[in-house]
């Protein structure tokens, strides 16, 4: 075989000069292309994006909007209840002590309430001093949330977290001493059957 004949110079410019416009071109299209994609993130859809994202996990995540703690040695009675429990001002009676909240306000002696713990008025035998001076301030509080917020009105609800083994007389006890606070209607709060 037999090798190409060489290029004129003149050719050879031409030869160039085409090799350059089509590498123009195809710098030219592709900053075309490249301007049509989207070079950087929009703020607002991105935030659409979040926030659409957040309810999503919100909905699928919360089994209950109340949060409920609960002793170790509490062994709560098991319902049928489909009932979700609210968030209000929670009692946990346990074998050994009366806790509101997490905060143990009277230490049982034997499943039952020490005599200095008991009212010394007659007419209030029932009342628990204790857990009487811890359900004021609570009711105090939630009547200074419900005056700065209406959306948070003041229910007078008390849940109940009681042991299934305690005794009915230290029951009437505490929903004595709460009834005496304002807190009239009673949660008595269970565990579903099938969760057992």
């Amino acid at each position: 075989m037999s090798e190409p004949a060489p290029l004129s110079a003149e050719e050879a410019d031409q030869l160039a000069r085409m090799r350059y416009r089509r590498a123009l071109a195809r710098k030219k299209r592709k900053e075309r292309e490249a301007a049509s994609e989207v070079k950087e993130l929009n703020i607002t859809a991105m935030m659409d994006m979040m926030t659409i994202i957040l309810v999503f996990l919100l909905k699928s995540f919360a089994s209950s909007s109340a949060a409920i703690t609960a002793s170790e040695d509490v062994r709560p009675p098991v319902s049928s209840t489909r009932a979700t429990p609210k968030d209000t001002v929670a009692v946990t009676i346990t074998p050994r002590f009366i806790l509101v909240g997490d905060k143990e306000v009277v230490r049982l002696e034997n499943g039952s309430i020490p005599k200095e713990q008991r009212s010394a008025d007659p007419q209030q035998a029932r009342l628990v001093l204790g857990l009487d001076q811890r359900l004021k301030k609570e009711v105090e509080k939630l009547r200074q949330i419900a005056a700065r917020n209406p959306a948070a009105p003041f229910t007078q609800e008390l849940s109940v977290i009681a042991d299934k083994m305690v005794p009915y007389d230290l029951l009437l006890d505490v929903l004595y001493t709460a009834g005496e606070n304002e807190l009239k209607n009673y949660r008595f709060i269970v565990l579903q059957r099938d969760a057992e």
